[in-house]
């Protein structure tokens, strides 16, 4: 059963001497709400992360909400084990794909087809098994001839398609995304959201950073909102979704 387990973690980036050569010098300030906030002492730094506790299990769906810069895609790397922790543990148990950028872990000079098969050998397949995915992926991405065709000719849209339909066709057992996700049209987003639940329902997990908020009330079972890279408010109440959007709407009128 896969799970994801976060304890009292937190991230601190090396500031580099940027606090004591310039800080000082300019008079830096962060914003409160975002998650940059400048350490003093030895050393300095930037804390990203602090204090991120929870847990996720088999057939759970994470959203993830906060303003630019609360560190919801830091968060997200953290969980993926992509940037360890400088504080706190995480633990993860299944398999894990990641889909943060479009084009990461894509080689733009090969074709479609042929990241279809690096993709699944990655996962650990055969090669013969990682061909024998080919149609499905071509079916879902609805890229037809264009999987021929080299990777860096193909329209950001037409990367996030081949990403997730690859990425989904071998079966990860935890499945964790970023906005870019919503860069697709409405059909291909429609198709996503029902794989996405589908995989939940052999008992994956789906970790979703989003301002998509109708798209998280309908997919997510739990919701964590983050500020300041701080967890302002984590549960399976969809009402925080709620409490954000106001949030976001005063801001915008203040």
């Amino acid at each position: 059963m896969p799970s994801v387990l976060l304890n009292e973690v937190g991230l601190v980036y090396p500031a580099l001497g940027f606090k004591s050569a310039l800080t000082n010098r300019l008079n830096l300030k962060s914003d409160s709400t975002l998650g940059g906030k400048l350490i003093a002492g030895k050393g300095g730094g930037v804390e990203a992360l602090q204090g991120i506790t929870l847990g996720l299990s088999g057939g759970d769906r994470l959203g993830i909400v906060g303003h630019n810069g609360a560190g919801k895609t830091t968060l997200l790397q953290v969980m993926a084990g992509i940037v360890p922790p400088t504080k706190g543990q995480v633990h993860s148990e299944g398999i894990v794909s990641a889909l943060f950028n479009v084009g990461i872990g894509m080689k733009m000079e090969a074709t479609g087809i042929q990241n279809i098969v690096l993709n699944g050998l990655i996962q650990g397949l055969t090669r013969k098994e990682a061909e024998e995915r080919i149609p499905e992926v071509a079916d879902f991405s609805g890229l037809g001839e264009y999987l021929l065709m080299p990777v860096r000719t193909y329209s950001r849209g037409m990367v996030m398609r081949l990403a997730f339909s690859t990425a989904t066709a071998f079966e990860p057992e935890i499945l964790m995304m970023d906005e870019w996700i919503g860069a697709g049209d409405l059909k291909f987003r429609n198709k996503a959201q029902s794989r996405m639940k589908t995989m939940v329902g052999g008992a994956g997990i789906v970790v979703i950073a989003s301002h998509r908020i109708p798209l998280l009330r309908n997919l997510c079972t739990h919701f964590l909102w983050l500020e300041a890279g701080r967890m302002k408010e984590y549960g399976q109440d969809p009402d925080i979704l709620v409490r954000f959007e106001d949030d976001a709407r005063k801001r915008k009128e203040g």
